[in-house]
């Protein structure tokens, strides 16, 4: 069986990975100023992350239409797919899934739409488990199966250098607020399910570094790891070598990716963001 697969912009699936595989990836719509802009195309990360500090307004997300779904669905059945595998970001951060929904009823059952209960690569990881899958020869069922895994055992987390844009968002959830104010703290989160969680709350950028660090170093031998970004290579570099220098290096993927996240999360954290997207091993 032929097996094709659809995921979205959020995913932050890098371009090379995407054209590898022949994923497709359907963009989403970040709007500045009453403006819309297609994700990735219409603005660059770096041009929207330098602007985003002195945008009068808030930038608000979109997520494109049905149609736009059953485009893509469509073209991968015409190229010979016999069922498509749609693996997009948490349900609970936006409609993606739900659009992907309801345009997969118009193709008889032949697309199954996954929500990744993640963000950024913690979504990408799983619909790079099923590229591979699908590249090794798998089934339909055995494919699913492994992007269930996957989904199991990712976790994303973040050091955010200010509140001021989950604010100024509207999405700052009450288990954050709850940890301190608004504008004093720089706090450090997990994503688990659509839900963010409290790791700790620092009072300056070095503590809360440290402190993502620690959690990354407590989820034991890693088989995808990535670092991530929001404008902050210098701040992502430093985290890097802070890991491979650590003893638990061994624990950790050879191959490690720094990721400028895309602006449609960013435009929810703010500039100088670190965090990472991990998976752990299977327990043998």
């Amino acid at each position: 069986m032929k097996i094709g697969l659809v995921t979205d912009s959020p995913a932050d699936l890098p371009l090379d990975l995407a054209e590898s595989h022949q994923i497709e990836v359907i963009p989403a719509i970040l709007i500045i100023e009453d403006r819309e802009y297609v994700d990735g195309v219409d603005i660059t990360r770096e041009q929207f992350y330098a602007q985003l500090p002195s945008m009068r307004r808030h930038p608000t997300t979109a997520a494109p239409s049905p149609l736009d779904f059953a485009a893509h669905y469509q073209k991968l059945l015409a190229d010979g797919c016999e069922h498509i595998i749609s693996i997009h970001t948490a349900e609970k951060l936006t409609s993606l899934p739900s659009f992907a929904r309801n345009a997969a009823r118009d193709f008889d059952g032949r697309v199954t739409v996954l929500e990744s209960g993640s963000l950024t690569l913690g979504t990408g990881f799983q619909v790079l488990a099923a590229a591979e899958a699908i590249a090794q020869g798998s089934g339909l069922d055995a494919v699913l199966l492994q992007v269930r895994s996957t989904r199991q055992r990712v976790r994303v987390a973040a050091a955010l250098d200010t509140m001021d844009y989950l604010r100024r968002s509207g999405r700052v959830p009450a288990a954050i607020t709850a940890i301190g104010g608004l504008l004093s703290i720089k706090p450090v989160v997990e994503l688990r399910e659509g839900a963010v969680k409290p790791i700790s709350a620092a009072r300056t950028t070095s503590q809360a570094t440290s402190a993502l660090l620690e959690f990354l170093r407590n989820l034991g031998s890693l088989e995808r790891l990535a670092i991530l970004h929001t404008n902050a290579e210098a701040r992502a570099r430093e985290f890097l070598s802070m890991l491979m220098k650590d003893k638990s290096r061994r624990n950790i993927p050879a191959e490690i990716r720094l990721l400028n996240v895309t602006s449609l999360i960013g435009a929810h954290l703010g500039p100088n963001g670190l965090g990472f997207a991990a998976v752990k091993k299977e327990l043998a």
